[in-house]
């Protein structure tokens, strides 16, 4: 036996066991944090060529360092300032088109910024800073994440990394680069060495209600306090005239006297000088308002929030979910039908309270009389019922068939989906299907005034408060507006509670009725 005892044997274990430990400990140990500054750092990671020079022109502004003469003439193009900020930045503001190289400059940041001091000796003890990489979806985070990685597997970099894991990368100086997506509840609590927000003019309204692109920046900002010299650092290609992008812009660009946040603009080539120029041509003969913002980062013009938050919100009393159905009230139901496989399926039943109420019981004659008197009409929202996909289509018809027969309707208008179908299908459960006679813009616009003037009580659903304020109005060339979800997003419930709101209101015009029977299936 090699040991007098079992008792030894652990404790010679006990002991081999330390020694390896230590071992690891050593040959692990955390180097000195990066000695360069954000310049040599682009150099270390091969970001310093020909192609690089507009934004190693733009880092030069942040980092104080003097510029050379063309390159002052880039920061005048670019800020419309005619004088270089002084002191250090809190905030930066980049309006770049697409392909310009934001994501990777972002990247590059969050590494230096992770690894160039010591976080351990800011911080109190078991804590960590944090880098946030805020991304408007998982798909964007993701390829944020990426670039994170790859720089931080290059050899100048490797001696940093401590671990890779599935939304973040941990470095030994005590900072983890966090990738997230725009949320006001998780991005809160951090120890923030720095804050990047990737496409931020493309944060839509979130389904809690939200509004992710002020409220994120808002849960971001306290995080920043903590660590000296931490910046937000906002970079997107522009879109619409609203938002906190277009804020920033408003407020910081062309404004010389303020030292501590820049807002610089440029379009791709101008950052991007390898992308080729006839793609940028083509894009601009097929739709010059959209490629101005893709290529030219100029805001567009032609896009316009249609419903701000807090008219909706001024219309929805709290905590209020859905009414049940009384009697002596007239409904009207609008529903919107989906296969089940993208779209979600979604109906809603109102009610109007008021003169235009009473005018459903009153007969001609009495019209006149009832114009002459005060209106203190009000729309009700009683009900919205969403089913996501997927989902069997003929079981949501005979459940939504049962949901109008409870508020004494025998009819439910919609739109023209799927052709004969809806209205065969509401058929079999003795609903009569009514196609309406106005497009979706129509009935939003005509939601327009209901809710600016407070004449419509919506009802306490986050998704419902999200896809009215995402909806967007655009001017075509022809002059004519649309009005529908921004990119990526949906409408459905708010499709249909403006069909239901509209109708009871008795704004919308005369629709036509399409009749349908069990025989139109065959």
């Amino acid at each position: 036996m090699p040991f007098k005892s079992k008792k030894d044997a652990r404790a010679k274990a006990r002991l081999g066991g330390l020694a390896r430990a230590a071992k690891r400990r050593e040959k692990g140990a955390a180097p000195e944090p990066y000695a360069g500054d954000f310049l040599a750092f682009l150099a270390d990671a091969g970001m310093d060529g020909p192609t690089w020079g507009a934004w190693l022109a733009l880092w030069r502004v942040v980092a104080g360092e003097p510029l050379s003469g063309a390159e002052r003439d880039l920061f005048v193009r670019c800020t419309g300032r005619t004088r270089v900020p002084a002191g250090p930045l809190r905030e930066l503001t980049l309006v770049c088109g697409r392909r310009g190289g934001k994501s990777r400059n972002l990247a590059a940041r969050a590494v230096w910024e992770a690894i160039r001091r010591d976080y351990g000796a800011i911080l109190a003890a078991g804590e960590r800073a944090a880098v946030a990489v805020v991304a408007a979806d998982r798909r964007q985070a993701a390829l944020v994440l990426r670039y994170v990685r790859g720089l931080a597997a290059r050899p100048a970099f490797a001696p940093y990394l401590a671990r890779v894991l599935k939304d973040s990368v941990a470095f030994h100086t005590g900072c983890d680069v966090a990738v997230m997506t725009a949320s006001h509840q998780t991005t809160r609590g951090y120890s923030l060495a720095a804050a990047l927000c990737d496409e931020l003019a493309f944060w839509t309204v979130d389904e809690t209600g939200a509004s992710p692109d002020t409220e994120v920046l808002a849960a971001l900002k306290p995080g920043l306090a903590t660590i000296p010299g931490a910046m937000l650092v906002c970079a997107s290609t522009p879109y619409s005239r609203r938002g906190a992008l277009h804020s920033a812009f408003e407020r910081g660009y062309a404004q010389d006297g303020e030292d501590g946040a820049l807002v610089w603009r440029a379009p791709s080539l101008e950052m991007n000088p390898s992308l080729d120029p006839a793609v940028i041509a083509e894009a601009y003969e097929a739709d010059p308002a959209a490629a101005s913002a893709e290529w030219g980062a100029e805001f567009r013009s032609d896009v316009q929030g249609f419903l701000d938050l807090e008219s909706v919100r001024a219309c929805t009393p709290p905590d209020r979910r859905e009414l049940p159905p009384a009697a002596g009230v007239s409904y009207r139901a609008f529903v919107d039908p989906s296969g089940g496989s993208v779209d979600a399926f979604c109906i809603a039943i109102a009610h109007a309270e008021g003169a235009r109420a009473a005018a459903q019981a009153i007969t001609m004659a009495d019209a006149e009389a009832l114009a002459a008197q005060p209106v203190n009409d009000r729309a009700i929202l009683d009900v919205v019922r969403e089913v996501r996909p997927p989902f069997d289509p003929e079981a949501v018809v005979a459940e939504f068939a049962a949901l109008l027969k409870a508020y004494g309707l025998a009819e439910v208008t919609g739109d023209f989906y799927g052709g004969v179908w809806p209205g065969a299908a509401f058929a079999k459960h003795g609903i009569q299907y009514i196609a309406s006679a106005k497009p979706k813009s129509d009935i939003y616009r005509e939601l327009l005034p209901l809710v600016n003037a407070g004449e419509c009580e919506l009802l306490a659903l986050p998704r419902l408060a999200a896809q009215l304020v995402g909806l967007e109005r655009r001017v075509a060339r022809s002059g004519k507006d649309s009005i529908d979800h921004g990119p990526g997003g949906h409408d459905d419930v708010a499709n249909v509670a403006a069909g239901a709101l509209v109708a009871v209101a008795g704004l919308a015009e005369p629709q036509s009725t399409v009749e349908f029977s069990t025989w139109d299936m065959f």
